[in-house]
């Protein structure tokens, strides 16, 4: 080996030399994800915020896509993943482990009482969006599967055709037997406000564009890459009715919504008190941790005994030590409250921005799942897509990470760490009322 080659401990921070290297290096798919103008580099995390390689501080209110759950280097999360490795780094699923039965333990017992729950854990979301559609077929003997516009479920083929986003969809062929109904958004919906007529173009999709038995329906109880959505109330209960009387199972993606986001309940689909077959979740699971998991009724997951499936990392005891600290965090401080209490004084501080500038439509969300959509128009809605791309590099000029979302790229997404606090929301509201007027709001 030559003696002058960097070794494993050597970091070259050099702005310049990060992105050349990676630009270098990465392959074409995995440069194409950059959304600002001039590449954020990020070297620390402690809490809500992360600091750039030249020091810059900013506050995080995407949370690394929701990873971050309780916090950056949360001391907790970083002792139990610590006390793991220095055992053992890794187990095979076809061992036993107890950390990883432990956390399938306490995840169930997250879930609705009166069900017998089990856990397939895998390495991420979009893996286990996968797995859940395999569920479901399996269990019901049935192809076709409807899920919604403007939805988001992951990357890979099988995640991919059941994103109701173009953004998001690669012009390659994708899973047949996948239909998709209208969402039932308030704000921009194909039949405005109101969800009797979502609830009729999903029947009407299911009789003209289905064979008329469903797999499942796959629903997100705030739809979070499509720009915060939230499902209205009663809309996901009658929803399951109808998907049921089609024979399908249904399944509720808890990736972005889940572990307390909402400020609500630990998952979105409690709102509306409603009993999924299949839950989703992954990202804020393992507080950046790489780790996901299908929760499912065990009736549901039992006909796929015949045929082991494993996810190499997918029950791996370090992120499960993540995991169950997680849990723990959220319990011991509170942070459903937290998110609850600080999320509607920031959401109530956007109010007042939409107040001062016409070019915000709409502020909604609920917890820390909250968005701003910029509109040339309130009447017509016409998307400001170039507006918000202005605005979004003026956000982390002025100390913010934020996310630029929606299928026009028109809404200013805030998704924060669940430790955002009260003394944060005076800085978000003035940095983001900054930015849009230096925007051009």
């Amino acid at each position: 080996m030559d003696a002058s080659a960097p070794t494993v401990s050597d970091v070259d921070w050099s702005t310049d030399a990060i992105i050349e290297r990676r630009d270098r290096y990465y392959a074409a798919s995995q440069r194409a994800f950059v959304p600002y103008e001039k590449p954020l580099i990020l070297k620390e995390g402690k809490g809500q915020y992360v600091w750039d390689e030249l020091g810059n501080k900013l506050i995080d209110l995407l949370g690394m896509n929701l990873c971050i759950s309780v916090g950056h280097a949360h001391p907790k999360i970083i002792a139990a993943v610590q006390r793991q490795v220095e055992t053992l780094t890794h187990c095979t699923t076809m061992f036993h482990h107890p950390v990883p039965a432990h956390f399938a333990e306490e995840l169930a017992a997250t879930m609705p009482k009166g069900h017998d729950w089990v856990v397939h854990f895998t390495n991420s979301g979009t893996e286990a969006i996968d797995l859940a559609l395999m569920m479901a077929r399996t269990a019901t003997g049935n192809a076709d599967i409807v899920a919604l516009r403007n939805s988001y479920h992951g990357a890979t083929f099988g995640a991919q055709s059941v994103t109701g986003i173009a953004n998001f969809r690669h012009p390659v062929g994708l899973l047949n037997h996948i239909s998709f109904a209208a969402e039932p958004n308030q704000y921009r919906g194909a039949f405005g406000e109101g969800i009797d007529p979502y609830l009729q173009d999903l029947r009407d999709t299911i009789a003209y564009t289905t064979g008329g038995s469903l797999a499942a329906g796959l629903i997100e109880p705030v739809q979070g890459y499509g720009g915060i959505i939230p499902m209205p109330p009663g809309y996901l209960s009658q929803a399951f009715e109808i998907i049921r009387e089609a024979g399908g199972l249904c399944i509720v993606d808890e990736v972005q919504s889940g572990f307390c986001k909402t400020g609500e309940n630990m998952w979105g689909f409690e709102s509306d008190g409603v009993v999924p077959d299949i839950v989703v979740m992954a990202k804020g699971i393992g507080n950046g941790i790489p780790l996901g998991a299908v929760v499912a009724r065990k009736e549901v997951a039992e006909p796929m005994a015949g045929k082991f499936l494993f996810h190499t990392y997918g029950a791996n005891p370090v992120a499960c030590a993540a995991g169950r600290a997680v849990l723990e965090v959220i319990e011991e401080e509170d942070l459903l409250t937290n998110a609850r209490v600080v999320g509607a004084a920031l959401k109530q501080r956007l109010l007042e921005l939409k107040d001062k500038y016409p070019l915000i439509g709409d502020v909604r969300g609920k917890g820390f799942m909250l968005a701003i959509e910029l509109v040339k128009d309130r009447v017509t809605k016409e998307p400001a897509t170039e507006a918000t791309a202005r605005i979004f590099e003026k956000t982390r000029e002025n100390g913010l990470v934020v996310s630029k979302s929606g299928n026009y790229k028109n809404v200013l997404r805030m998704v924060p760490p669940l430790c955002l606090s009260m003394d944060d929301v005076d800085d978000v509201a003035e940095s983001m009322d900054k930015s849009l007027s230096q925007g051009g709001a």
